[in-house]
């Protein structure tokens, strides 16, 4: 994570969070490998006296696993055998504790709060040390998930109860289900992360992997954080040389044992099945290729509309016993993974030349080299292609994601109970990519924050985060989105940004809210009275509530119908020197005009919450696209920015663009 330098001056957010070691971080996961070196606790002073949960013993783990880092760890089954059975633990590799048999909880632990561990790697690649977003925040880890990729409803929910009980600070939830989005009031995650946030509880969740496409954000209730993937600056590339001669360079992750000499490449297409269609052959689609003629051979596949993942190609290479794959594509930063044979990602120029070669010799070669870690040779960060996108499919006037952090090829903890092959065998660490993988690393920035402003609201931490994120990349150009093709990444792609964690620690304004705030919002949704009643726990009458979500103090503002003239209110409270100014500064969304009242925020000793109206104007009387703008707020320091989003329309009967 590319931390800044503090507008405040003097020491950065990790010096003044002492990392983050009064805060307790809830991880909704898998489990964990507690013998991994990121959960040591060397250094850690003693547990917080606030802290009421425990370690739930069960098979391979007991009391002695925790420790001043793994402070707490409960496992929830009663719910999962409820629906499926009784769970099997001779059938598939798991253990009925808090322990890990998957390895995606562990990793998303020590993302978000792993002690430093130097010489970590995977498999050589990624060397270096690890260390979680705050490394001396305490654990506590709810096992609501299995080896089977069953989570219920009912594990979900106890183990949020738990969380609230035990006293976290925050939870980090990489959890999450594909649209079609239920309503708030019966999605599990909705209601259990409203009671946390309830109770000062941030909750961190992860945006979705169904990129890059609209609509497909995940987890989109407003009090929740809700964290987009972005790139890092580190890639794995490898040489391919082809028996011309011929040099090339592709992404690979395989970091095993290659073949001496030079290997025979096939063209997947001339050794397809007598049944298989041309087009699926190309691809290496499953089933498609003829084993006699791939035995021994690297084979050449070209990635289809109907067959994007090299991942497929390798498993049908490997079936029918070749023995390497170039995979040619649009290329994304995220690299597949392949432990038993070579597997380059290559793009499309790039397997043009290739096959070029391969019909223009009777016996045409290649061989592969050597991976190798490169580092800070990537322009990013980027929105990464899978990372699901905005506009919310159930609340469009709710902007999500909030907010981007690094999700692909990261590298953390591992369980090493999990053989990624029987070549391979087990790793302590291993490289991943997922909005998993960044939802973590918010929550490690989450803690920093309550251990800094322990205070604070989780709407005052999600506002600290959005206001202040970065929209630029690290030469300074307009933050890129992978799409097919690249294009200028917007706030449906990365919220309010990438995160600025030490610009985090001092926002100078926050957009804040209460409870009531969002039982507000669920009536504004036309939720009857017992639905919303329920779900918050306490009587509720919709009487007066509001016809519409724009007046959600959100650090964002999104007009899903702009119909003439508009306008949103909003309020900002201070957090920083007592006496302060703020400007407006405003870029409006092409075709509308922008209007801020009041267009200057004076605070002083007694008045440290000011409200102000933006008005919007559509300049043409046409159906319009989304389209994109900001409204900041300046006072010479400190720079507060949120997202502006506008579409006009003229007509309900056009779809949405």
């Amino acid at each position: 994570m590319r931390v800044n330098p503090s507008p405040a001056g003097g020491s950065g957010i990790l010096t003044q969070s002492r990392f983050g070691e009064d805060s307790i971080i809830g991880v909704l996961d898998t489990g964990i490998w507690p013998e991994s070196a990121s959960f040591r606790d060397d250094g850690i002073g003693e547990v917080p006296k606030r802290w009421r949960g425990r370690c739930v013993a069960g098979e391979r783990f007991n009391a002695s696993n925790c420790n001043r880092k793994i402070i707490g760890a409960k496992w929830y089954v009663k719910g999962y055998e409820a629906e499926y059975g009784k769970m099997n633990t001779t059938d598939v590799h798991e253990y009925k504790s808090a322990r890990d048999a998957v390895g995606h909880g562990t990793h998303t632990a020590s993302t978000a709060a792993g002690a430093l561990v130097p010489d970590a790697s995977f498999r050589g690649l990624a060397s270096g040390v690890a260390r979680g977003g705050a490394p001396r925040a305490r654990l506590a880890i709810y096992k609501v998930c299995w080896a089977t990729g069953d989570c219920t409803s009912a594990d979900i929910l106890a183990a949020f109860d738990d969380a609230i009980h035990d006293g976290v600070d925050v939870l980090s939830v990489s959890l999450g289900q594909a649209p079609p989005l239920p309503a708030y009031v019966d999605d599990v995650l909705s209601i259990g992360s409203f009671h946390a946030v309830v109770r000062g509880i941030v909750v961190v969740c992860s945006a979705g992997n169904s990129g890059p496409y609209s609509e497909t954000v995940i987890n989109s209730a407003p009090w929740v954080l809700t964290v987009a993937a972005g790139t890092i600056d580190r890639t794995f590339l490898a040489k391919i040389t082809l028996g011309n001669n011929s040099t090339y360079v592709g992404q690979t992750m395989y970091s095993g044992k290659h073949a001496a000499t030079s290997m025979r490449i096939v063209y997947a297409e001339d050794v397809a099945s007598d049944n298989a269609d041309d087009a699926d052959a190309r691809s290496c689609t499953a089933g498609t290729l003829n084993a006699t003629l791939v035995k021994g051979n690297v084979v050449l596949c070209f990635q289809a509309r109907v067959q994007r993942a090299a991942q497929v190609a390798v498993e049908t290479v490997k079936k029918a016993r070749g023995v390497g794959v170039i995979f040619a594509q649009f290329l994304t930063k995220d690299i597949a993974s392949s432990f038993d044979i070579p597997l380059v990602q290559v793009d499309y120029q790039v397997g043009t030349a290739i096959l070029a070669y391969t019909t223009s010799t009777r016996n045409p070669t290649i061989q592969f080299g050597t991976a190798k870690t490169i580092v800070g040779e990537l322009i990013g960060p980027e929105v990464a292609y899978f990372s699901s996108r905005g506009p919310s499919s159930l609340a469009p006037s709710i902007l999500k994601p909030d907010i981007t952090a690094p999700g692909v090829n990261i590298l953390a903890s591992w369980s090493p109970s999990v053989a990624l092959s029987s070549a391979v065998g087990s790793v302590n660490f291993k490289i991943d990519s997922g909005t998993s993988m960044s939802c973590p690393h918010i929550s490690g920035v989450a803690a920093l924050l309550k251990s800094i402003h322990p205070n604070w609201s989780p709407a005052a931490v999600k506002s600290a985060m959005v206001t202040t994120a970065n929209v630029y990349d690290e030469y300074g150009f307009e933050m890129v989105a992978e799409a097919a093709p690249y294009k200028q990444a917007n706030p449906f792609d990365y919220g309010g940004g990438h995160v600025n964690p030490n610009r985090a620690a001092f926002p100078g304004l926050v957009y804040d809210m209460r409870p009531s705030d969002y039982v507000r919002f669920l009536c504004s949704m036309g939720y009857n009275n017992s639905a919303i009643g329920s779900m918050v726990q306490q009587h509720t009458t919709c009487q007066h509530a509001p016809k519409s979500q724009l007046n959600l103090n959100i650090p964002s503002i999104t007009v899903p119908e702009l119909r003439g003239k508009l306008s949103v209110s909003r309020m900002v409270t201070n957090v920083g020197p007592a006496a302060s100014k703020y400007r407006a500064r405003v870029e409006a969304p092409p075709g509308v005009n922008v209007t801020v009242s009041p267009s200057l925020l004076t605070f002083n000793s007694t008045t440290n919450r000011l409200s102000f109206r933006v008005t919007f104007q559509a300049k043409l009387k046409v159906q319009g696209r989304y389209t994109f703008g900001s409204l900041t707020w300046e006072d010479g320091t400190h720079t507060v920015r949120i997202p502006l989003v506008v579409r006009t329309v003229i007509s309900r009967f056009y779809v949405n663009a």
